[in-house]
Formats: structure tokens, C-alpha cells, sequence
């Protein structure tokens, strides 16, 4: 039986047509699109139950104005939606951009597991630099061509997979993620994550970016994290057309789709709660 799949847009450019030829390919999903804001509506508890699994491929929340930080806080009403589909256990697939998104609300980064920031603050109890992304000075988003390869015990979203798989695409220079039973690490890059080959966030201060010096960063741009009773796929890969017509990257997708609205997932998902 086909799964239903809710894909939520809007807030980053990206090329319409080739993104959606990605779902279009797949005949094993019914998928339908929406965007911010009516997303919000379909959302609500009491519209999105036909809908197996939910992909965020949206940017909101991001605080242009240092002073305007209401604008970076999802409603009332959005967050209470966001909280139903994970206590219900709905399977959520997170891809690039909507990693970064919300960067102010915690729930969002406790859903993503990501280390990435837009400009220098607090992750995981310490203090980082904001996240650089792939390019050389004055070239940040040139995306560059890698190779990604699985990670750890064999996983049903990697599974075809095996061999890796190089793609064009964009990367980001971030903190390493935590180590915890909760996120489980699904595929590595074989990049350099090292400040020579990354541009300073664009988003920060200019004296943030002229003072800016990061570590060296985690290679590993796809993973698994449970939050509540739901199974997540994050994936910093998915930036644009060369990405979404390469074969190893649409086997993932079908197989992360496929993985997040199986019992196996649901399961999963609901063991990392503590017994009440």
C-alpha cells in the first residue's frame, strides 16, 4: 500500500519542478505539497491524519532583525501542532534547510538533533561559532562534489546502498552532533570539514565573520534521531537540482520515507521513552 506524505515548503528558493519530480518518480508514495503558511492549517491535529509522514523542506523562523525575535518563534497554535505529530509517533524527514530553520525554538532543534547555527551561541552547553558553509572566500555556495558512504550497522534507510554514492550538493562546516542512543548516525561525507574549505555564516555579524574560526566539523550529514514516539530522518543533503536527480540520493529518500512510517520505526521511536 502507498504511504501519504505531506511535503511542507516555502521560505528558501528552490527549483519547484526538479524537487518535485523526486516524489513524482516514486510510485510508492501519494505525496501531496503545501506551503507556509497553509501549511500551519493542514497541520492541526484534526487535518493531517490521513498523512503516513510529514517532510519539512520549509526555512521560517529566521531572525533577520536582531531586535524583532518574535518573528523567530513558531505560534501558539504551530507549536501545539507540532507536539500532536510527535506524540502521536507520525515519521518526520527533514531535509537541509528545514534543518536550520527555527533556530530559537528548542523544540526544533531537539526534533533535528543538528549542531548548526547561524551565527555564535549555545549548543549542548557550550558555547560555538556560528556554522560555515561550503565554499571559499567569496564563493559560499558553491556546492561541492563528495562522496557518501554508510555508517555503522546496516540500517533500512541506507539499505541499496552499501557501496555509497558520490553527489554534488551543499555542505556545512558545524559542531559535532551528540553521541547519545537517541541519534543514530546513518551516512558520512568524505570531505574535509575544515575551516579552509568553508565560508563564515552570512548570516552573522560582519565582526562575527571576520573574527570567525571554527574546529574542525562532523562529517556525518545524514542521520536517524527519535524524539518522543516519532522516528526522524535528518539530512543536510538535498540542496538542489544536482541532488535531487542523483540516483543514490532518491534511493535514500524512498527508503527514509518508507523507514520512518513502518512499525520498525513507530517502535523504535516509542522505546526511547522512559517507562511511565
Amino acid at each position: 500500500m502507498a504511504s501519504n506524505l505531506l511535503v511542507v515548503t516555502k521560505g528558501h528558493p528552490f527549483d519547484h519542478n526538479a524537487f518535485h519530480a523526486l516524489f513524482d518518480a516514486n510510485a510508492d508514495i501519494v505525496t501531496t505539497f503545501v506551503e507556509q503558511p497553509a501549511a500551519q492549517v493542514i497541520l492541526r491535529p484534526e487535518n493531517v491524519g490521513r498523512y503516513d509522514a510529514v517532510l519539512f523542506y520549509d526555512m521560517l523562523g529566521i531572525p533577520m532583525d536582531p531586535n524583532d525575535l518574535a518573528s523567530a518563534q513558531p505560534s501558539a497554535d504551530y507549536a501545539s501542532s507540532i507536539e500532536s505529530l510527535l506524540a502521536r509517533g507520525v515519521g518526520l524527514i527533514l531535509l537541509n534547510h528545514a534543518l536550520v530553520q527555527w533556530p530559537l525554538w528548542p523544540l526544533w532543534r531537539e526534533i533535528t538533533g543538528s549542531t548548526f547555527r547561524l551565527t555564535q551561541g549555545e549548543v549542548d552547553g557550550r558555547q560555538v561559532p556560528g556554522s560555515g558553509y561550503r565554499g571559499g572566500a567569496g564563493e559560499p555556495h558553491r556546492n561541492a562534489t563528495h562522496r557518501l558512504s554508510p555508517l555503522g550497522a546496516p540500517h533500512p534507510v541506507t539499505r541499496g546502498l552499501e557501496s555509497g554514492f558520490e553527489i554534488t550538493d551543499e555542505l556545512y562546516l558545524r559542531t559535532p552532533l551528540a553521541r547519545t542512543p537517541d541519534i543514530v548516525p546513518l551516512m558520512a561525507s568524505d570531505y574535509a570539514f575544515t575551516q579552509a574549505n568553508f565560508s563564515p555564516p552570512p548570516l552573522a555579524p560582519k565582526a562575527e565573520q571576520a573574527a570567525w574560526a571554527h574546529e574542525d566539523g562532523d562529517n556525518i550529514i545524514i542521520w536517524a534521531r527519535r524524539v518522543r514516539n516519532s522516528p526522524v530522518v535528518a539530512s543536510e543533503a538535498g540542496d538542489g537540482p544536482a541532488a535531487y536527480e542523483n540516483p543514490g540520493f532518491r534511493r535514500l529518500l524512498a527508503n527514509a520515507i518508507q523507514w520512518v512510517t513502518s512499525d520498525e520505526a513507530r517502535a523504535w521511536a516509542r522505546n526511547s521513552r522512559p517507562a511511565e
